[in-house]
C-alpha cells in the first residue's frame, strides 16, 4: 500500500509526540512502558511496528485510539488525530473510535460475540457508526464481506462465529472495523492464526480496500512477511523504545541496529534447511531497563560507550537509529545445520483415513442440505521413529482434524491408523493408559491449555502422577526439575503460575508437560504461530534438540512453510482433505510438483528473497518517521 504522491508539507493524520506511558510499581513509582515515542502517520500510509513480545507494540497501538489498559498512565507526550488531542479531557472519543480510528484485535474469536450471528454484529456496528436504514445496512454488510474476499457473504451473515474458520473469523472482524468507514485502521497481529494463502488473501483484500477508501494503516506484528508486503515504513521497538525506523525495503535489506539484524537472523528460510539463530537473552521487563543502551546486555557489539543511553538519530533519508555503533562490520553468518539423522523403524502407519464433519443426519436430508464433503479423504502415510513430518495446507484442509483422529478425540469413518501394534481408531475413552501416554500434543495457545490455578510444578507433575504412579513425591519433583532444565527453564519457575510467564515460557512449559509422559509420538499444532521470531527460533531449536535426545517422532502442523522447512524431514501437503503432494522436505519445497504447493510457497515470506522495490519514496520535506524530539529536521 502506497501513500499518495506528496508535494509540499503534508499534515500527519496521526501525530504521536514524545509519548511516555508508565505503570505504577509496587513502590508507587511509575515504571515506563513506553519512553519518548514519536510517530507520524500520513494519509493513506501503512506503517509496520515490529519487535519482541513485551516491547510495547500493543500498548502503543491502543494509545493511538486514546486508550490505556488499567494500571497504565500517560506521563508525558501527546497523541493527536487530525489535530485533536486524544488524551484531552474533552476529546470526543466515543464519536471517533470506530468512525475515525478503528482497531482490529489479535484474537478474532474473542472479538466476536458468540451468541450473535455475523450479520447481527455487522448490523449493530453499521447502526452505531453510520445510522443507515436497516435494508441499506444489510447491503453494506454483504458488500463489506465481499470486499474481504469471503465467498457467499449471504451465507456468512447467517452464521455464528463458531461455525467459521479462523480465516473467516478474521475477515469478519476486519469487516466490523471497516463498518464505520474509518480513516485509520490499527491492526494488532491481524493474521497470526492464518495459513499463508489465507493470509495473503486477507492482506490483499485489506490493501485494495485501504487504497480505495484512502485508509491509513498501522500494522502491529511479529510477522516480517506481513510488514514486507504491506507497509511503506517500519518502526522497530525494543524495551518500550523505538530503536530503528525507515522505509521497508531498506530496513529489511540493510538494517542498521543490531537488534533488527538479530530479529531478521531469527527468521527461518524456505530456500535452505536448518534452524535459524535465536538471539540470546530476553527483553527487560517494562520499567526495569538500565540507564544505558537497553539492548546492550544482548548485543554482540556492546562496548563501554553503551553504558550511555543512545539518542534516536538520523540514519539516512527518512531513517533513524538508536545506537552508538550503527552498521558495525557484519560477522560472517554461521552456516545453518541441516538435519542429518537416520530415522528408525516405522512407528505410525496411516492408511486410507477418512472423516467427515457435519453430515446432518435425517433432519439435514429432510431440509435438503447437501451432503458434506469429507474433511479428510484417503489419507495414507508412514512416520518413523525419530522422524519429523510436516503437515501444511490452508485452513480447513484437515490438518487439525488429523491430529484429533490420532489423539482419539474423533473416530475415522474409514481407514486405519496404528502406532506400532496399537489401534488408533479407538476413541480416547477406550484406549489403554499406556497408549495414551505414548501420544502427547502441544497446542498452539499454551495460555489456554495450562491451568491458571496450578503452579508450574503441579502442571508438569500431573502426567507423572498419572502415567508413573510408582514415583514418589521427591522423585516427581526431581523429574520436573530435569524437564524444566531440558526446555531451558530453571527450577525457580516451579512455584510460578502461568500468568507469571511470557508466551515463550508458557510454550516451553507445555512442551515439558508433554515430555513428562515420555511419549513416542509428539503432535505439535501451530506451536510457534503466536510467538515472536526470536522465541520461535528458540522453540524450534528446543524441539530439534528434544527429538535428538529422546528419539520421539514429531508431526508438526503449521501454516508457516519456513518453520516446517527448518525442522521437517518429510512433508505432507493437504488440499481439501486430500494429500496433493508428499515427500522429502528438501524436494517438495525445493522443486514442488503440484501447483497448490507452488501457490503456498509463492504466498510465503522468505527473508532471503530479494527485497521488493521501495513502495514509498522518501519525501525530503517530511519529518523522520519517529523523531525523538518535537522539532522537525
Amino acid at each position: 500500500m502506497n501513500a499518495p504522491a506528496l508535494s509540499g508539507a503534508v499534515a500527519p493524520l496521526l501525530d504521536v509526540e514524545r509519548l511516555t506511558i508508565a505503570a505504577v510499581g509496587p513502590d508507587g513509582r511509575p515504571r515506563p512502558v513506553l519512553t519518548d515515542v514519536g510517530l507520524r502517520l500520513l494519509p493513506g500510509e501503512a506503517i509496520g511496528i515490529v519487535g519482541e513480545s513485551g516491547c510495547g507494540k500493543s500498548t502503543l497501538g491502543l494509545a493511538l485510539l486514546g486508550y490505556l489498559r488499567p494500571g497504565l498512565t500517560r506521563v508525558a507526550g501527546h497523541v493527536r488525530f487530525a489535530g485533536q488531542d486524544l488524551f484531552a479531557p474533552d476529546a470526543p472519543l466515543e464519536q471517533m473510535r470506530g468512525r475515525q480510528i478503528a482497531f482490529v484485535p489479535q484474537n478474532a474469536a474473542a472479538a466476536l460475540t458468540p451468541g450473535m450471528t455475523i450479520g447481527q454484529q455487522l448490523d449493530e456496528a453499521l447502526r452505531l457508526h453510520t445510522g443507515a436504514e436497516r435494508a441499506s445496512r444489510r447491503e453494506t454488510a454483504l458488500a463489506l464481506l465481499a470486499d474481504l474476499q469471503l465467498t457467499d457473504p449471504a451465507v456468512i451473515v447467517g452464521r455464528y462465529p463458531h461455525e467459521l474458520s479462523g480465516g473467516q473469523q478474521q475477515r469478519c472482524v476486519l469487516g466490523l472495523a471497516l463498518a464505520g468507514d474509518p480513516r485509520v485502521l490499527v491492526l494488532d497481529e491481524p493474521t497470526t492464526a492464518l495459513d499463508a494463502a489465507t493470509q495473503a488473501g486477507v492482506l490483499e483484500a485489506l490493501r485494495r480496500t485501504g487504497e480505495r477508501r484512502g485508509i491509513a494503516m498501522v500494522y502491529i506484528s511479529h510477522n516480517f512477511g506481513v510488514v514486507a508486503r504491506n507497509c511503506d515504513r517500519v518502526a522497530v521497538m525494543y524495551a518500550g523504545e523505538l530503536v530503528e525506523t525507515g522505509a521497508t525495503p531498506r530496513l529489511l535489506r540493510s538494517p542498521a541496529h543490531p537488534y533488527t539484524r538479530g530479529l531478521l537472523a531469527s527468521l527461518p528460510s524456505i530456500r535452505r534447511p536448518g534452524l535459524p539463530a535465536a538471539m540470546p537473552g530476553t527483553p527487560p521487563a517494562p520499567g526495569v531497563a538500565g540507564l544505558g543502551c537497553r539492548f546492550a546486555p544482548r548485543c554482540p557489539h556492546a562496548a563501554p560507550e553503551c553504558a550511555r543511553h543512545p539518542e534516536l538519530s538520523q540514519a539516512g533519508p527518512g531513517a533513524s537509529v538508536r545506537c552508538h555503533f550503527p552498521d558495525p562490520p557484519a560477522a560472517a553468518a554461521a552456516a545453518r545445520d541441516g538435519r542429518d539423522r537416520r530415522p528408525g523403524e516405522a512407528l505410525l502407519e496411516v492408511a486410507g483415513l477418512g472423516f467427515t464433519y457435519g453430515q446432518g443426519g435425517y433432519l439435514g436430508r429432510l431440509l435438503g442440505r447437501p451432503t458434506a464433503r469429507r474433511t479428510l479423504d484417503d489419507l495414507s502415510f508412514t512416520l518413523r521413529a525419530g522422524e519429523t513430518l510436516g503437515v501444511v495446507g490452508e485452513s480447513g484442509s484437515g490438518k487439525s482434524t488429523l491430529l484429533r483422529l490420532l489423539l482419539g478425540l474423533q473416530r475415522p469413518e474409514i481407514g486405519s491408523a496404528r502406532l506400532a501394534d496399537e489401534d488408533l481408531t479407538l476413541p480416547l475413552a477406550r484406549r489403554p493408559l499406556e497408549l495414551r501416554r505414548q501420544i502427547q500434543i502441544v497446542f498452539q495457545n499454551p495460555g489456554g491449555t495450562l491451568n491458571p490455578r496450578q503452579t508450574i510444578a503441579d502442571i508438569i507433575e500431573s502426567p507423572l502422577r498419572l502415567y508413573f504412579p510408582a514415583l514418589a513425591a521427591q522423585a516427581r519433583r526431581r523429574r520436573a526439575i530435569e524437564l524444566l532444565d531440558q526446555v531451558r527453564l530453571g527450577a525457580h519457575h516451579l512455584a510460578r503460575y502461568p500468568e507469571q510467564l511470557s508466551g515463550g515460557e508458557k510454550q516451553r512449559v507445555a512442551i515439558a508437560r508433554a515430555l513428562a509422559a515420555e511419549p513416542r509420538l509428539i503432535l505439535c499444532d501451530e506451536v510457534t504461530s503466536a510467538l515472536d521470531v526470536s522465541v520461535q527460533a528458540a522453540i524450534l531449536q528446543l524441539l530439534d534438540r528434544v527429538q535428538a535426545e529422546t528419539g520421539a517422532a514429531l508431526i508438526l502442523v503449521s501454516h508457516d512453510i519456513a518453520v516446517v522447512r527448518a525442522v521437517a524431514d518429510r512433508v505432507v501437503v493437504l488440499h481439501e482433505g486430500r494429500i496433493c503432494e508428499a515427500g522429502a522436505a528438501v524436494e517438495v519445497f525445493g522443486s514442488p510438483s503440484h501447483p497448490y504447493t507452488a501457490t503456498l510457497l509463492a504466498n510465503s515470506f522468505d527473508p532471503e528473497a530479494p527485497a521488493p522495490e521501495d513502495p514509498l519514496p522518501f519525501v525530503p520535506n517530511l519529518a523522520p518517521l519517529l523523531p525523538l524530539t518535537g522539532a522537525d529536521p
